[in-house]
């Protein structure tokens, strides 16, 4: 028995280019810009990327295989093996068989009758001409126009995801993953950028999206009034407008159609300008439109999110509003609209201010519009905000405002309630107060000018005399937590007195604590009907908004398995903010947050003008800034070279900033870890440890600590000592020393909840 050449189905290269897969198709109906009618695929079998040419007629293919040898070998630095084809007459010709044999490439050709024994390319090729017309169908080009359409479906299929490979194939085939932050809808409008303009002439033109440019950035767009295909980077997409105002062909078809009606449509010629002279231009032959029923075609699900795609894409997410003005020249201008009006009906429903004549001598603050895409765990906009906030800046201590200290809960507050919700399977219901700032009563006498956009007619110089306080005064968070405080209390809830933020209500076995950070509310306990009706009584004291079960909590997003007993923290969606933020989103894994042997000092720090210029345009700070939230929060795996990187941030050199960067590589390779409670009990542990003078510039060590509850861990901290140790011994008990600190909150804490018995905290 003979063995097979080569199997029709499920084989699979070892390495990019020891298989490619060719096949040509042709010709079209219709011609494409440039007078082509063919094209030709060439399909690595290892990673699935794939090239496209566009030919004017079959005899080109040798020419473009061996621009495509060209390409890819000097790019891979690899050879072509085999090339597998069908038995067409363009890979039949002399010419092309003595140059793969030249070239030592194989030729394999399918069976007689057997497309199927080259599928990779047969089935690419249905899948290239099933997305040009679909994509066709819902743009307003005409039909010569599918060769920037059959190119630009090359674009995106070599950089998405595929079934017979593990990764993109563009990873596979470049070694980095592809961004899609810059895909747009194919034929959508957009406002591009002119070149030389009149003084009063408009700087920008509608055109029509078409694709992406080769061997540069920026995008293909067609000009419908000069007939012109031109190369831009500065456009605004219409994509919303572009979702919400196109039809598909198919509905535009049954609009102008009647049930009744047996009727022929002839095909509109395009109208497409010369641009060869080898260009073509064919009549369409008039055709047949058969009888069809009268049930309404729906626009495809895919196509109704597209507008919004970019806030799937952390870190690509539209830019808020910065100014009244700005609010309404946005694309979701009616949304902050209603957001605005809801605002307004806040403050009359709630009498912030009454408007009076301006007193003398007295000079009234200003105010403005905050706007804000509230986003889900998913980081899909779920709200719009607008928030009146008032420029408290201006204000003088000692006149218009005395004490502004606002407590919140710390988040180790937050961590130790979770665990215990964990174990105990209690409820844990989220709440959120409207507007909280605007509960708070006001002792001084504050006037502030009328808010932008809803200055009354014909009273626009009197000023409004606040009554309530308002968001930005320097006094408003202290005032809401005041009154907050002697509402709560007034329901029988205790405060705990070593968190001023906890707050617990005992009743024979029910349990109900109660978290506040600012307006967020957390209601954890073990009776469902307690807990609705310690909800009900809020939502009539507050203006409150029912969040149900707690899933995302200032920006950690809780995952609860209740079978189980487990409840973990993850802030993976905000790491790759961060990573996006920085351009570090395609990086390399980082294995750990800190190098090996490197030890940071004050001597990397920049000593010439040069390196001090150019260090001004690294965003150091920022990004340990953005780290610190991280490492509070859920990673305590980062808190000893968080702090390391940020004993550097008023003078960082290259060598600090590269330090930085490990951290980013490192996060992106854990982003998805979490701190997981889960244990048989809940008993408390703590560690604690020390280096010796690690700190290069004035020999100090550094002390660490960790404690955790349920299996998790609910505190930590990594800090440089104070004093100079002596010895590893004096080191590791300084560091003893503070843990010991932080045992004495914990187990008063602890015992204030009454939750865990005495005997077994610590």
């Amino acid at each position: 028995m003979t063995k097979r050449p080569f199997k029709a189905k499920g084989y699979r290269a070892k390495d990019a280019l020891e298989l490619v897969h060719s096949d040509l198709c042709g010709p079209m109906s219709v011609q494409a810009r440039g007078g082509y009618e063919y094209f030709v695929s060439f399909i690595d079998d290892y990673s699935r990327y794939g090239y496209i040419y566009l030919m004017c007629c079959k005899s080109e293919c040798f020419d473009k295989f061996k621009e495509y040898r060209a390409d890819v070998e000097k790019r891979l630095g690899k050879s072509i093996k085999t090339l597998r084809s069908n038995r067409g007459g363009e890979y039949l010709f002399g010419e092309f068989r003595n140059y793969l044999s030249e070239v030592w490439i194989q030729s394999q050709l399918t069976a007689p009758g057997t497309p199927q024994q080259n599928g990779v390319a047969e089935r690419r090729n249905r899948t290239l001409m099933e997305m040009v017309r679909s994509m066709m169908s819902y743009s307003e080009l005409p039909n010569s126009f599918w060769g920037y359409a059959l190119e630009t479906t090359v674009y995106i299929l070599n950089m998405v995801h595929s079934k017979t490979v593990p990764s993109t194939p563009m990873e596979l085939w470049n070694g980095h993953k592809s961004s899609l932050n810059h895909i747009r809808i194919w034929g959508s409008s957009a406002h591009v950028l002119k070149g030389d303009t009149d003084k009063l002439e408009s700087r920008t033109e509608v055109c029509l999206f078409v694709g992406y440019p080769k061997r540069m950035k920026g995008g293909l767009f067609y000009n419908p009034k000069n007939l012109k295909i031109i190369v831009s980077t500065n456009a605004r997409f219409l994509e919303e407008d572009y979702v919400m105002n196109h039809k598909p062909m198919s509905e535009i078809v049954l609009e102008e159609i009647s049930d009744d009606t047996f009727t022929s449509v002839p095909t509109v010629q395009d109208e497409v300008p010369q641009e060869t002279a080898t260009r073509v231009e064919h009549d369409t032959q008039p055709q047949t439109v058969p009888r069809r029923s009268g049930r309404v075609v729906r626009q495809p699900e895919r196509f109704m999110f597209l507008g919004e795609s970019s806030d799937l894409i952390p870190g690509k997410h539209k830019s808020d509003p910065r100014t009244y003005d700005e609010a309404l020249q946005d694309i979701d201008v009616v949304s902050w609209q209603k957001a605005m009006n809801s605002e307004i009906e806040s403050m009359y429903s709630n009498k912030v201010w009454e408007l009076v004549e301006p007193p003398d001598g007295i000079k009234a603050i200003r105010c403005k519009w905050i706007y804000k895409r509230k986003r889900g765990t998913d980081g899909k906009v779920e709200t719009f905000k607008a928030r009146l906030v008032a420029k408290g800046y201006t204000q003088k201590e000692g006149i218009d405002n005395e004490e502004t200290f606002l407590p919140v809960v710390m988040l180790k507050s937050i961590r130790i309630l979770l665990s215990i919700t964990a174990h105990m399977d209690y409820e844990i219901w989220q709440m959120d107060v409207k507007t909280a700032f605007l509960n708070g009563s006001l002792e001084e006498n504050i006037h502030m000018k009328q808010p932008e956009g809803f200055i009354e007619k014909g009273k626009e110089h009197l000023v409004c005399k606040l009554n309530r306080s308002i968001y930005a005064l320097k006094q408003a968070s202290r005032s809401w937590n005041i009154r907050f405080n002697e509402v709560i209390q007034s329901y029988g809830f205790i405060q705990c007195p070593d968190k001023s933020c906890v707050y617990k209500k005992y009743n024979g076995n029910v349990v109900v604590f109660l978290v506040l950070y600012v307006d967020d509310i957390l209601l954890i306990g073990n009776n469902v009907k307690v807990l609705s009706d310690v909800r009900v009584w809020l939502s009539k004291q507050f203006d409150m908004k029912d969040l149900g079960e707690c899933a995302h909590i200032l920006g950690i997003k809780v995952l609860r398995d209740r079978k189980k007993r487990m409840l973990c923290l993850s802030q993976a969606l905000y790491i790759d903010t961060i990573l996006a933020h920085f351009s570090m989103q395609n990086s390399k894994k980082g294995f750990l947050p800190f190098r090996h042997g490197v030890a940071l000092s004050k001597e990397m720090s920049p000593k010439t003008s040069k390196e001090i210029e150019d260090m001004k345009a690294v965003p150091y700070a920022s990004a340990v800034g953005s780290f610190m939230y991280a490492m509070l929060c859920t990673r305590p795996d980062i808190c000893f070279v968080v702090g390391m990187v940020s004993r550097y941030q008023s003078n960082p050199g290259q060598g600090h900033w590269t330090a930085v960067k490990h951290i980013l590589k490192y996060l992106r390779r854990t982003r998805d870890y979490m701190i997981l409670y889960q244990a048989d009990d809940l008993l408390p542990v703590g560690y604690t440890d020390s280096d010796f003078q690690s700190d290069r510039d004035n020999s100090k060590s550094t002390s660490g600590y960790v404690f955790t509850l349920g299996g998790g861990a609910i505190a930590w901290r990594s800090v440089k000592q104070k004093c100079v140790s002596n010895s590893t011994m004096e080191a590791e008990y300084v560091a003893a020393t503070e843990a010991a600190k932080e045992v004495v909150w914990l187990r008063n804490f602890l015992m204030d909840l009454d939750v865990i018995p005495a005997s077994e905290i610590f």
